[in-house]
């Protein structure tokens, strides 16, 4: 019979010991022949630059790049210092301007299908995109469990309520009068066409980036939301509805919502 006192099993005479010529180290229960272990941790290699701890990550990544001082810079500052620019230029009347009218007598050729395009920013035809995301992305991640799933269709249809609130306010203030091309009248700075598009077809992407798990999908549903942005606001100066600036202008006040809106559903997916 074996020894019925307590204590760790003593080795049997005959059996390799672990310290033996040819080991990785005294006392270290690796095998004598210099192979590696059979097991998963054994093998295990140290985690690739960037990361802490081993492969498979464990916590102890470092911060997301869409929070990276240059990215803040270049979703954020760069688009609100151009506005700030275009804005002081449109008050002032400054030389700006004048590059701004010379650019629109060469693109305002009035048709049918500028026509068209503008009315991508229309907000009979841009809003109901936008709702029928929404919904989708609030029933997705009703029915999956996600926490917060109401946050991602709250905040964009917050962002679309802004539009009225921060154009129509800097309409009465710029007082820019609008191209030869339309009626004789003034606050057409920014342009709120643009600003529907911008917001209601930029929202509805990111709100739907996360549900989808191709990559290629994601892709096409990206491309599509920039060319319908581009779509209506090439219509819009080519039709003569708006100055070529009033597009830029909306371009950079709302995309920099839209970048607010993008760190907010990442934070959500990597949170």
């Amino acid at each position: 019979m074996g020894d019925p006192r307590p204590g760790p099993p003593q080795l049997r005479p005959g059996r390799a010991l672990a310290h033996t010529n040819g080991a990785f180290g005294f006392g270290s229960p690796h095998r004598s022949d210099g192979r590696s272990p059979q097991t998963p941790r054994g093998a295990r290699r140290s985690g690739p630059f960037g990361r802490l701890g081993t492969t498979p990550p464990v916590p102890g990544r470092p911060t997301s790049p869409s929070r990276s001082p240059l990215l803040l810079l270049g979703g954020i500052g760069l688009p609100a210092l151009l506005f700030a620019l275009i804005t002081w230029q449109v008050v002032a009347d400054g030389p700006l301007i004048r590059v701004d009218e010379r650019l629109s007598r060469a693109l305002v050729r009035p048709d049918r299908f500028s026509e068209l395009l503008a009315d991508l920013g229309n907000t009979q035809v841009a809003l109901p995109v936008l709702v029928a995301a929404l919904t989708y992305a609030a029933w997705r991640g009703r029915s999956t469990g996600t926490d917060q799933w109401w946050l991602p269709p709250l905040a964009g249809a917050l962002l679309m309520a802004l539009v009225p609130a921060l154009v129509v306010p800097l309409k009465v203030w710029t007082d820019r009068p609008g191209t030869p091309a339309v009626e004789p009248a003034t606050g057409y700075y920014p342009s709120g066409h643009t600003a529907t598009a911008v917001v209601a077809y930029g929202a509805a992407v990111l709100v739907l980036l996360p549900l989808l798990r191709s990559a290629a999908v994601r892709r096409w549903l990206c491309l599509a939301g920039a060319v319908l942005v581009l779509a209506a606001s090439y219509g819009l100066v080519r039709r003569g509805y708006h100055w070529p600036l009033d597009v830029v202008a909306s371009w950079c006040l709302f995309g920099t919502l839209l970048f607010c809106l993008r760190l907010l559903v990442g934070r959500r997916r990597t949170g």
